[in-house]
Protein backbone atom coordinates (compact mmCIF):
# COMPACT_ATOMS: atom_id res chain seq x y z
CA UNK A 1 0.00 0.00 0.00
CA UNK A 2 1.37 3.75 -0.85
CA UNK A 3 2.30 5.75 1.91
CA UNK A 4 0.51 9.33 2.08
CA UNK A 5 2.09 11.84 1.24
CA UNK A 6 2.55 15.24 2.89
CA UNK A 7 3.95 18.36 2.60
CA UNK A 8 5.91 20.97 4.71
CA UNK A 9 3.19 23.33 5.20
CA UNK A 10 0.80 20.12 6.66
CA UNK A 11 2.99 20.30 9.39
CA UNK A 12 2.92 23.92 10.32
CA UNK A 13 5.55 25.63 11.85
CA UNK A 14 8.01 24.16 14.22
CA UNK A 15 7.39 26.81 17.24
CA UNK A 16 3.67 25.82 17.06
CA UNK A 17 1.88 24.23 14.59
CA UNK A 18 -0.44 25.22 12.35
CA UNK A 19 -0.66 29.11 11.06
CA UNK A 20 -1.45 31.52 13.21
CA UNK A 21 -4.70 33.41 12.83
CA UNK A 22 -3.60 37.53 12.56
CA UNK A 23 -3.81 39.15 15.97
CA UNK A 24 -5.94 42.38 15.88
CA UNK A 25 -3.98 44.89 17.31
CA UNK A 26 -4.81 46.88 20.50
CA UNK A 27 -4.07 50.16 18.93
CA UNK A 28 -6.64 49.62 16.37
CA UNK A 29 -8.78 48.66 18.96
CA UNK A 30 -8.01 51.39 20.65
CA UNK A 31 -9.00 53.96 18.56
CA UNK A 32 -12.11 52.38 17.16
CA UNK A 33 -13.50 53.12 20.84
CA UNK A 34 -12.23 56.72 20.42
CA UNK A 35 -13.80 56.83 17.60
CA UNK A 36 -17.55 55.43 18.51
CA UNK A 37 -16.85 57.24 22.12
CA UNK A 38 -18.46 60.19 20.98
CA UNK A 39 -21.41 58.67 19.64
CA UNK A 40 -22.17 56.67 22.66
CA UNK A 41 -21.68 60.08 25.20
CA UNK A 42 -24.67 61.73 22.57
CA UNK A 43 -26.62 58.63 22.97
CA UNK A 44 -26.06 58.28 26.80
CA UNK A 45 -27.00 61.90 26.81
CA UNK A 46 -30.13 61.95 24.77
CA UNK A 47 -31.67 58.55 26.66
CA UNK A 48 -31.16 60.66 29.77
CA UNK A 49 -32.77 63.86 28.77
CA UNK A 50 -35.86 61.08 27.40
CA UNK A 51 -35.93 59.85 30.55
CA UNK A 52 -35.93 63.05 32.82
CA UNK A 53 -38.82 64.59 30.40
CA UNK A 54 -41.38 62.26 30.30
CA UNK A 55 -40.56 59.27 33.04
CA UNK A 56 -38.85 59.97 36.43
CA UNK A 57 -37.02 63.26 37.67
CA UNK A 58 -34.89 63.42 40.86
CA UNK A 59 -35.37 66.32 43.13
CA UNK A 60 -33.74 68.01 46.40
CA UNK A 61 -35.73 69.01 49.32
CA UNK A 62 -34.64 72.03 50.76
CA UNK A 63 -36.97 72.91 53.22
CA UNK A 64 -38.91 71.78 56.75
CA UNK A 65 -42.10 71.86 55.09
CA UNK A 66 -42.69 68.11 54.30
CA UNK A 67 -41.07 67.21 57.83
CA UNK A 68 -41.68 64.70 59.15
CA UNK A 69 -42.08 62.45 55.95
CA UNK A 70 -39.05 64.53 54.03
CA UNK A 71 -36.05 66.34 55.17
CA UNK A 72 -34.38 69.01 54.16
CA UNK A 73 -31.07 67.46 52.32
CA UNK A 74 -33.75 64.69 51.30
CA UNK A 75 -33.82 63.54 47.50
CA UNK A 76 -36.54 62.05 46.19
CA UNK A 77 -37.87 60.37 42.45
CA UNK A 78 -40.54 61.74 40.65
CA UNK A 79 -42.83 59.72 37.95
CA UNK A 80 -43.44 62.33 35.28
CA UNK A 81 -45.77 59.58 34.06
CA UNK A 82 -48.36 59.10 36.79
CA UNK A 83 -50.67 62.07 36.06
CA UNK A 84 -50.62 61.57 32.31
CA UNK A 85 -51.48 58.12 33.13
CA UNK A 86 -53.97 58.87 35.76
CA UNK A 87 -55.53 61.30 38.16
CA UNK A 88 -53.98 63.19 41.27
CA UNK A 89 -55.33 61.62 44.59
CA UNK A 90 -55.38 63.08 47.92
CA UNK A 91 -52.89 61.72 50.09
CA UNK A 92 -50.38 61.79 46.74
CA UNK A 93 -47.20 64.10 47.42
CA UNK A 94 -46.55 66.27 44.36
CA UNK A 95 -44.03 68.40 42.88
CA UNK A 96 -45.63 71.20 41.66
CA UNK A 97 -44.60 74.79 39.56
CA UNK A 98 -44.40 77.06 42.27
CA UNK A 99 -47.03 80.21 41.61
CA UNK A 100 -45.77 83.85 40.77
CA UNK A 101 -47.47 84.69 43.84
CA UNK A 102 -44.68 82.90 45.34
CA UNK A 103 -41.95 84.52 46.27
CA UNK A 104 -38.93 81.79 46.25
CA UNK A 105 -35.82 80.70 45.24
CA UNK A 106 -37.21 77.47 44.09
CA UNK A 107 -39.34 77.45 40.99
CA UNK A 108 -40.52 74.03 42.20
CA UNK A 109 -42.45 72.82 45.33
CA UNK A 110 -43.28 69.81 46.96
CA UNK A 111 -46.50 69.17 49.00
CA UNK A 112 -49.17 66.56 50.17
CA UNK A 113 -52.92 66.30 48.07
CA UNK A 114 -55.40 67.75 50.29
CA UNK A 115 -58.40 68.03 48.35
CA UNK A 116 -59.15 67.20 45.06
CA UNK A 117 -61.65 68.98 42.62
CA UNK A 118 -65.32 69.39 44.06
CA UNK A 119 -63.98 68.78 48.01
CA UNK A 120 -64.50 70.80 50.67
CA UNK A 121 -61.27 71.35 53.10
CA UNK A 122 -61.37 73.32 56.38
CA UNK A 123 -59.11 72.89 59.43
CA UNK A 124 -60.77 73.57 62.99
CA UNK A 125 -59.02 72.71 66.61
CA UNK A 126 -55.72 71.30 64.80
CA UNK A 127 -58.48 68.72 63.12
CA UNK A 128 -58.16 68.39 58.79
CA UNK A 129 -61.93 67.91 58.03
CA UNK A 130 -62.77 66.87 54.58
CA UNK A 131 -66.31 66.73 53.14
CA UNK A 132 -67.37 67.22 56.72
CA UNK A 133 -65.07 64.25 57.76
CA UNK A 134 -62.31 64.38 60.44
CA UNK A 135 -59.41 63.11 58.73
CA UNK A 136 -56.74 61.26 60.29
CA UNK A 137 -53.01 62.83 59.21
CA UNK A 138 -50.55 60.07 60.91
CA UNK A 139 -47.88 62.34 58.73
CA UNK A 140 -48.49 65.64 60.01
CA UNK A 141 -46.32 66.85 63.03
CA UNK A 142 -48.47 66.53 66.22
CA UNK A 143 -46.05 69.01 68.13
CA UNK A 144 -47.01 71.67 65.55
CA UNK A 145 -50.45 72.84 65.19
CA UNK A 146 -51.85 75.10 62.85
CA UNK A 147 -54.30 77.76 62.70
CA UNK A 148 -57.46 76.70 61.91
CA UNK A 149 -59.25 78.00 58.00
CA UNK A 150 -62.15 77.40 55.59
CA UNK A 151 -63.69 76.00 54.85
CA UNK A 152 -62.85 76.24 50.93
CA UNK A 153 -64.18 74.37 48.05
CA UNK A 154 -61.73 72.81 45.73
CA UNK A 155 -62.42 74.27 42.41
CA UNK A 156 -62.64 71.99 39.42
CA UNK A 157 -59.16 71.07 37.41
CA UNK A 158 -57.61 72.08 40.87
CA UNK A 159 -55.96 70.78 43.69
CA UNK A 160 -55.55 72.03 47.64
CA UNK A 161 -52.04 70.94 49.21
CA UNK A 162 -50.49 71.26 52.08
CA UNK A 163 -47.02 70.44 53.46
CA UNK A 164 -46.94 67.54 56.28
CA UNK A 165 -45.52 70.54 58.88
CA UNK A 166 -48.12 72.77 59.15
CA UNK A 167 -47.10 75.50 60.79
CA UNK A 168 -44.17 76.09 58.58
CA UNK A 169 -45.53 75.37 55.02
CA UNK A 170 -46.34 78.12 52.55
CA UNK A 171 -49.13 76.07 50.43
CA UNK A 172 -52.52 76.37 49.23
CA UNK A 173 -53.66 78.38 52.23
CA UNK A 174 -51.78 80.91 51.19
CA UNK A 175 -51.54 80.64 47.02
CA UNK A 176 -55.01 78.66 46.88
CA UNK A 177 -55.26 75.48 44.95
CA UNK A 178 -52.98 75.30 41.97
CA UNK A 179 -54.04 73.64 38.72
CA UNK A 180 -53.39 70.41 37.29
CA UNK A 181 -50.99 72.00 34.45
CA UNK A 182 -49.07 72.55 37.20
CA UNK A 183 -48.37 69.12 38.40
CA UNK A 184 -44.73 67.92 37.36
CA UNK A 185 -45.52 64.43 38.75
CA UNK A 186 -45.83 62.01 41.90
CA UNK A 187 -42.73 61.49 44.69
CA UNK A 188 -42.74 57.94 44.90
CA UNK A 189 -39.46 56.96 46.66
CA UNK A 190 -36.72 58.58 48.61
CA UNK A 191 -33.10 57.66 47.29
CA UNK A 192 -31.13 59.76 49.27
CA UNK A 193 -29.45 59.78 52.13
CA UNK A 194 -29.31 55.83 51.92
CA UNK A 195 -30.69 55.54 56.04
CA UNK A 196 -33.89 57.23 54.52
CA UNK A 197 -34.08 55.52 51.73
CA UNK A 198 -37.97 53.67 50.90
CA UNK A 199 -41.24 54.29 48.93
CA UNK A 200 -43.40 57.52 49.78
CA UNK A 201 -46.98 57.16 51.03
Amino acid sequence: MQEPQFSDGDYGSASGGGRAEPAVKEKDSFLSFLGELPVLIITAIIVAWLIKTFLVQPFYIPSSSMEPTLLPGDRVLVSKLSYRLGSPTPGNIVVFVAPQIVEAVETDFIKRIIGAPGMKVQEANGKMIVDGRSKDEPYTRDDNPTASFGPATVPPGKVFVMGDNRANSKDSRYFGAIDKKALVGKAFFIYWPPSRMGALK
